[in-house]
Order: C-alpha cells, then structure tokens, then sequence
C-alpha cells in the first residue's frame, strides 16, 4: 500500500513545491491543505502516514493543530515546520507529541531523510499492531516466536530432525532458547506421549552427576540405603536433554558415549547393564571443537553427538523479530503475573531493535518483565525497563548547535555520535573490543584507531 502524507502550510507555493518534491522521492500520495481548519477535515475523513504541518499559520496554529490531531490519535507521527528564530515554540511542539520539527530554509535532501525516518516510525507502530494480532497465531511453534529469515530455518530444521530418532547438538549462545528447541523437537516426535527428561549438567556436581544420570544399587555408596532409577531410565521410550553438555568431565564423556553407543546403562554398584530405549538432544553454548583441539573434549563423543547439528542465531541476528518476541513474552508473563494486558511503547521496540543483546532472548525477556512490573500506566516506556531511549539524528538545541557554523555543528554531531555509539557497544559488551567490532561490522584495529582518536577506553567498561 503507498505511503500517505498530509502536508499543512498556509503559503499555497510551499505546498506545490512540496508536493512536487516529495512524492517522487517518497513514493508517495500526498493531500495538501492551506489551514489548520481545513487539514483537520481531511484528516478525518483519510488515514495519514505523515503529517506535515508548519506551526505558524493564521487561524489555527500548527501547535493547536498537533495538539487536536493528536488527541484523536496519540500515535500519529507529526513532523513540524519551523522559521529559523522560532526554535522556542519549535522544542514546544516536541514536548506535545510531534516525532520531529524541520527549520525553514531546508535542502530537500535533509527533509526528505528526516521524513524517512519519520515514516519509519509510523512502519514500525503499525507492525506493532499487526504482531500484537499475530504473535500467539505466530508464537503456536512451540513457544517460539519470530518470522526472520533465519528463525525459519530452525523451524525447518527442528521439523526434520523430530521425525527421527537420531542424535541431535544443538549449538548457541546463553538465552537462544536452546532448551525451547529441545522440547519442540521432542513434541514434534513420534515419542512425545512418552517422558522428557531435561538435565542442566553443569549444576549438578560432578561426583553426583553420575548417580543422577544412571542410578545405583542399595549400598553401592555410604548413605545408598536403597535403589535408585537413574534418569536414563525416567527417559525410556522418551526424549533426554542434556543441557550445557560442554561442561562435563572426560571421565563422564566416556561414560556418555557408551551410552549413546551401546544404549544401555549400568547403574553404581549394580553387575548388569540396563538397557534404554532414548533419543538424546544434547545443547551446549561453547565451541566444542576448539576444546577438541585442546583435548578437553573427547572426538568420538562430538561426533556421536553430532548427528544432527541445529545452530540457534544470537538474537542480534534477527532484530526484526525482536517486536514479535517482545510482544509475546508481554502476554505471557503479563498473563504469568496476574496484571492487565500492557502495551511496548513505540520508543521503547526502537531502542530495543537498537541493543545488541548479549544475553539474546532471555535478557530481553527480563527487561520485559521489569517494565510490567514498574510501568504505572498501560504503556512500557524504556525508562521502566531501564534503558536509555534512542534517538534519531536531529539538530540539538540544547548544546547550542544552532548558533554553530555547519562545519562545526557537524564536527560536533559527529564527535557525539561516535563517542556515544561506541561506549555504549563496550558497556553492553564489557569492554571486550573484539565482540564489539564484530557486532558492529568494523575490524578489530579499525574500532580501536576509532577508540584512540576519541580518548575511549576499553578498560572502564570491564565488570
């Protein structure tokens, strides 16, 4: 559907010359009106995508204008038109609710990328919208949500290999969901009216990992003061989850891959072996084969594991899903909580399409249930979650830009920008310089000549 925008100024040159400029570079249907009055019937009467209105004007005032649109819609995206000298009643307009403000004399070039932007905005609101329809209809994969290119192929992936009973490695960072991926390969099986048994390794010590995996016999050990089943056997003729198996001892490693070769287990102080009929989903968030090379990882167990690998991609990979993920964990955990059903701000999925998520889907579900616990109103804002807001590039009147020269506005704005960018990419990432330019698309040594020339240092973002 073409875009629409309604362009408000009492000057008819301006609106013909606007018209003409704009809807070729934009793309777009645009209706004009010479007054507040007259552009408030127009905009009853159509759906606008833009708004874009001078503030002086006889008659009614752009402000009054803003203020009567945005009433009746509080989330239409306004951009304000401004003399030069008229900045005061400018940052006014901001504070009602206008997305951004243009001064007069403009180059079409800059109105027409700030115009993108704001156009961007009202893209992002109404796919907010259409995800809030569709995120329990999208989300129906088994608590996973998203619609990315790649979030696809783990669907597809996960639906192969459920039709099998072979080994299956699932591979990601911490927060990827791969413990969500395990059970949807388990409820998608043949053996999913049978157990699923989930083991997180790393939590349980290590002397006693052995007894919990396959059991032991009355007396096997002091205090064994009777039989118990392992939870290989819990698993039988189901599904078991090894989680983190990265984790374990060489000395389990042997033990495990007796187990995926041989399917059978013998239980500690026990003479017989115990067969089990299993299929085993093993995850782990650490490179195994680095570890292979530094034999910390047995070979003959990666590749026994290894049958068939899923990769889970970091949530940074596939930020457009980030609104449908977020609105479905606000559903759910606000359905969890007991608390009506709250709304994400749109400021708010900007700033988080603009973090890179160290901690994937499980920090970006933390900060979900923060704001529904913190936020007074029906509307999350970043400040509830305790982020900073981002921001489109705009003039700022507050650092005095305006009395500058361009050259030195400019200088200033792009200190800013890359003083600000890059100590928030090492904030997020802990100083670590290498993950920070890797996410950021810059070579190692190319972030750190940027660093140097800005006095930033790495070291004061470490934990």
């Amino acid at each position: 559907m073409q875009t629409s925008i309604l362009i408000v100024d009492d000057e008819q040159d301006m609106l013909q010359l606007l018209k003409r400029s704009l809807a070729p570079e934009l793309n777009c249907r645009i209706q004009t009106a010479t007054s507040g009055e007259s552009a408030l019937k127009i905009y009853s009467e159509s759906t606008f995508d833009l708004v874009l209105a001078d503030i002086k004007m006889p008659g009614m005032n752009g402000l009054e204008l803003l203020e009567l649109i945005k009433r009746n819609n509080r989330d239409q995206t306004v951009v304000m038109m401004t003399a030069y000298g008229e900045i005061d009643m400018a940052v006014l307009t901001m504070k009602s609710g206008a997305y951004d403000f243009i001064t007069k004399p403009f180059e079409l070039e800059t109105l027409v990328l700030r115009l993108k932007k704001a156009l961007e905005r009202t893209t992002l609101l109404k796919d907010n919208l259409r995800l809030k329809k569709e995120c329990f209809e999208t989300a129906a994969f088994h608590n996973m949500a998203g619609n990315s290119r790649e979030i696809q192929r783990v669907y597809e992936t996960i639906r192969t290999v459920a039709k099998t009973d072979l080994t299956v490695l699932i591979t990601g960072e911490s927060g990827t969901g791969k413990e969500i991926s395990a059970k949807a390969i388990h409820a998608l099986s043949h053996r999913n009216q049978q157990p699923y048994v989930a083991v997180n390794c790393p939590t349980i010590p290590e002397n006693i990992l052995e007894s919990e995996l396959f059991g032991y016999k009355k007396g096997a050990f002091t205090h064994a003061t009777q039989n118990k089943i392992g939870l290989f056997q819990e698993a039988h003729h189901g599904t078991i989850f090894l989680d983190e198996i990265g984790d374990i001892s060489p000395a389990m490693q042997t033990k495990l891959l007796r187990v995926i070769q041989e399917k059978e287990i013998k239980p500690l102080g026990d003479t017989k072996s115990v067969q089990v009929d299993i299929r085993i989903v093993a995850s782990t968030n650490q490179n195994l084969r680095e570890k292979m090379d530094k034999k910390e990882f047995r070979e003959d167990l990666f590749y026994r594991l290894n049958v068939l690998p899923l990769k889970l991609p970091p949530l940074r990979d596939r930020k457009e899903d980030i609104p449908l993920i977020a609105n479905y964990l606000l559903e759910k955990h606000c359905a969890k909580l007991d608390r009506p059903l709250k709304s994400l701000s749109t400021e708010l999925l900007e700033t988080m399409q603009t973090r890179m998520w160290k901690g994937n889907i499980r920090e970006l579900e933390n900060f979900i249930i923060r704001g529904i616990m913190f936020s007074e109103t029906n509307d999350i804002s970043s400040e509830n979650v305790g982020i900073t807001p981002s921001t489109h590039v705009k003039v700022d009147i507050e650092n005095k830009f305006m009395s500058l020269s361009y050259k030195e506005a400019k200088d200033g704005a792009l200190i800013r920008f890359n003083t600000e960018f890059i100590e928030n990419l090492l904030s997020q990432w802990n100083g670590n310089i290498t993950h920070a330019a890797k996410v950021c698309g810059l070579e190692r040594q190319a972030l750190q000549q940027i660093m140097k020339r800005y006095e930033i240092k790495a070291g004061k973002f470490k934990a």
